[in-house]
């Protein structure tokens, strides 16, 4: 029988050399790494029948005497055993006892031993990660290996990889702690899971409750659209109407509502207007909302009762054209010099100037809530003894107000005007806000007159004014409509919010 070893530094090479001698019928019998390389033994496709023979001859009983010579088929085996690709995925001594067993039993071809060994790691490493019997093809593919088998050399996979099974991961951690972990993050998902049942089921009793309430009381379901339509929110509407008294006719339902909403409709009723009271005011807010004309409407109040040299002016809106110009034309028509302070050290010295002066009025640019600039325009003004007046356009949606009095929102007193209630078609909006987010209302202008046009913030009036409104509009529910705003829990008023009493 013809049979040939073959070196080469990679098994793709060994093969091409067996090739070359043997031709297209080339059969490998073996294959192993060895120093420098890879060692197939090959031979020709017509000494089959010698091979196998040979190769059963050498296959011996690992019980026979000591006194006889090794079979070819236990080195071989010790070979593969011992060989540092094989000792990276298994234990050697795990591999020569499993030798040891497995070629008192079965008499196999090289190859074959090869692939039952191969069948036999992959087992035995599924069984250590799954801690579980290994798959019953794995099995049965171990137990059924033929005794003798062959193959052609242009179907098979390449050597280095048919010989050897695939590495296992590598694990950063014990086995151990992975079910530990699983098991943890399963359980947070789950009570994360509860608790969102728990949510709803309540958010269901409550509107459930709520909409039983309403049918037996149309009073309150009565009240409940009045408010919607003119322009209150659900959830503040909701927050109030859930403590209306039980058995109060309409006409004393209406006013009890009113008085709640005047209660919890922050003003300076209280105190000194403005313009008595003095101070260092920054008029903030977004583009267009009407600082700059609030700012000379209080000027011209403050000089009428304190004189002109009473009131200090300063704008910072250096991006507006002619904003400058506009304070100034102003500040001539009241006898006060308007000042432009670019930076903050220029804003820290006209105020060291002004010091002595009664009212110290500084109007700033425009500012949209989520423009990256707004951070910026308000730490120029972090200064010690600057208030800030958070001017806001009565025109604007419930939404904006949302949006504008949470991008100026600042620690301490809020403080605000509002402005253009003339423009306004529902006050509403206006006044649910500054409930909502317990900001203090300062003033309110009405028209572009200087000062004229400018008054005290009485809640009486704004509620009043707020709840008249008679304009019909595509936006307004109707009476069957109202329960949609219901389906859903009320958005919470604010982190803060507490109403007044409402008995």
């Amino acid at each position: 029988m013809n049979i040939q070893r073959f070196h080469a530094p990679t098994a793709r090479e060994a093969l091409a050399k067996a090739r070359m001698t043997f031709g297209d019928g080339t059969l490998i019998l073996s294959n192993r790494p060895v120093d420098g390389g890879v060692e197939v033994v090959a031979t020709a496709e017509d000494t089959l029948p010698e091979a196998q023979s040979q190769m059963q001859a050498r296959l011996q009983p690992v019980s026979a005497p000591p006194s006889q010579p090794r079979g070819r088929l236990q080195e071989r085996a010790d070979d593969f055993a011992a060989s540092p690709l094989r000792s990276q995925h298994a234990s050697e001594g795990l591999v020569r006892s499993s030798v040891a067993k497995d070629t008192e039993k079965l008499a196999m071809s090289t190859l074959s031993f090869q692939d039952y060994v191969r069948e036999r790691m992959l087992r035995r490493r599924h069984e250590a990660l799954h801690g579980g019997a290994a798959p019953a093809g794995a099995e049965a593919a171990a137990a059924s290996a033929p005794a003798a088998t062959v193959r052609r050399s242009e179907t098979a996979q390449p050597l280095s990889e048919r010989a050897l099974p695939t590495p296992a991961p590598r694990r950063s951690a014990p086995a151990s702690s992975a079910p530990t972990l699983a098991a943890g993050v399963g359980q947070q998902h789950l009570m994360q899971e509860l608790q969102a049942m728990k949510d709803l089921i309540e958010d269901r009793f409550n509107t459930l409750a709520w909409l039983g309430q309403a049918r037996q009381n149309p009073i309150q379901s009565s009240l409940m659209l009045k408010l919607i339509r003119s322009g209150y929110s659900p959830a503040l509407s909701r927050a109030v109407l859930e403590h209306l008294p039980d058995n109060l006719p309409a006409a004393n339902a209406l006013h009890w509502l009113m008085a709640v909403l005047e209660r919890n409709l922050k003003t300076d009723a209280l105190q000194l207007p403005l313009y008595e009271e003095g101070g260092i005011y920054a008029l903030v807010g977004a583009t267009g909302v009407g600082k700059t004309t609030t700012a000379a409407k209080l000027a011209a109040l403050c000089a009428r009762v304190h004189g002109p040299g009473s009131v200090g002016l300063i704008t910072l809106d250096t991006y507006r054209v002619g904003a400058h110009e506009q304070l100034r034309s102003y500040g001539r028509m009241l006898g006060v010099v308007a000042h432009l302070a670019h930076d903050r050290a220029a804003l820290q010295d006209l105020l060291g100037l002004l010091s002595s002066k009664k009212m110290v009025l500084i109007d700033t640019t425009g500012i949209a809530p989520r423009d990256p600039r707004r951070q910026e325009m308000l730490q120029l003004l972090d200064l010690p003894g600057i208030r800030r007046l958070l001017v806001l356009n009565a025109c604007n949606h419930g939404d904006t107000f949302d949006d504008v009095l949470a991008g100026f929102k600042t620690t301490g007193a809020q403080q605000a005007l509002l402005s253009k209630i003339d423009e306004a078609v529902k006050l509403g909006p206006a006044i649910d806000a500054l409930i909502r987010h317990q900001m203090v209302l300062r003033g309110v202008t009405n028209g572009q007159r200087v000062p004229e046009d400018w008054q005290a913030a009485d809640a009486n009036q704004l509620v009043a004014a707020s709840m008249r409104s008679t304009v019909k509009s595509a936006f307004d529910p109707k009476d069957i409509e109202l329960n949609y705003f219901f389906t859903q829990a009320p958005v919470a008023l604010t982190a803060d919010t507490e109403l007044a009493s409402v008995a």
